[in-house]
């Protein structure tokens, strides 16, 4: 019997978010909104042909050749689409994949106080992780980018510029982090009524990084396993009641979103 006009769900709140959702949301809507209809039509189109061409062998009177031309006419079109936006599901993928890691790695601060949230969305882009604890609050953007086969895989920074293998990479994440850490500290004090600095954290999970002396001044350009130190070496600035303040906040917030408002 349904009954699901007389009942509801006994959940209050959507559950908060994981590492790499948005990267796997994004894939699935390319695939769904630019992929998938060529792929069926070709796929059609191919039963058609293989129909057409039964015909002819059964001497039925047969239009294989245009539904062979149709064939070829929607293969195209599903390659050009395919070769458009297959790369980036392929770096979604991979993205995906590093903000896991980075993410179950994260977890373990949990047991030096530290609240993690994953995946923070907001209007337009999503922060990778959050983190609240005894040394501040901090955004994690995770850069899980492809190493060269051979030879140096090393990211330098100086405190303003990034480079990677000596090169400037086409978009500069450490323009991304500091925009991630402002709009965080303005959410934070929209929701709790108190401004806190955030802390902005480009993670490269499998890179050498090179870091100027004094480079890391607001903000941090690490391979992941160095984080524990550097929050360590911070020391305690946060109050507990702080971080549950911060936390609490951030994770209603999560719950609540949605896109536009």
């Amino acid at each position: 019997m349904d009954d699901s006009h007389e009942t509801r769900s006994p959940l209050k709140a959507k559950a908060l978010r994981n590492p790499g959702q948005w990267c796997e949301e994004r894939r699935k809507q390319i695939f769904e909104q630019k992929l998938e209809t060529p792929l069926l039509l070709f796929v059609g189109m191919v039963a058609l042909t293989v129909a057409e061409f039964t015909r002819l062998y059964l001497k039925a009177p047969p239009q294989p050749f245009l539904y062979l031309a149709m064939t070829f006419g929607f293969l195209a079109f599903a390659l050009v689409r395919m070769r458009k936006y297959l790369p980036e599901m392929r770096n979604l993928a991979l993205a995906a994949e590093g903000e896991k890691a980075v993410g179950q790695f994260l977890e373990r601060l949990r047991a030096e106080g530290y609240e993690i949230l994953h995946d923070v969305p907001a209007n337009g882009f999503n922060v990778d992780h959050a983190i609240v604890g005894p040394a501040g609050i901090f955004t994690i953007e995770t850069k899980t980018w492809r190493k060269p086969r051979s030879g140096n895989a090393r990211i330098s920074f100086d405190g303003e510029t990034l480079l990677v293998n000596g090169k400037r990479p086409h978009r500069d994440p450490i323009v991304q982090a500091r925009a991630q850490a402002s709009w965080l500290a303005n959410e934070v004090e929209a929701g709790t009524g108190r401004r806190f600095a955030v802390r902005p954290v480009v993670l490269f999970p499998g890179w050498w990084i090179d870091s100027a002396e004094g480079a890391h001044r607001d903000v941090w350009v690490l391979e992941p396993k160095a984080l524990p130190k550097f929050l360590e070496n911070e020391g305690s600035t946060m109050e507990p009641e702080a971080v549950r303040l911060v936390a609490y906040h951030l994770s209603r917030y999560i719950r609540t979103f949605a896109p536009g408002v």
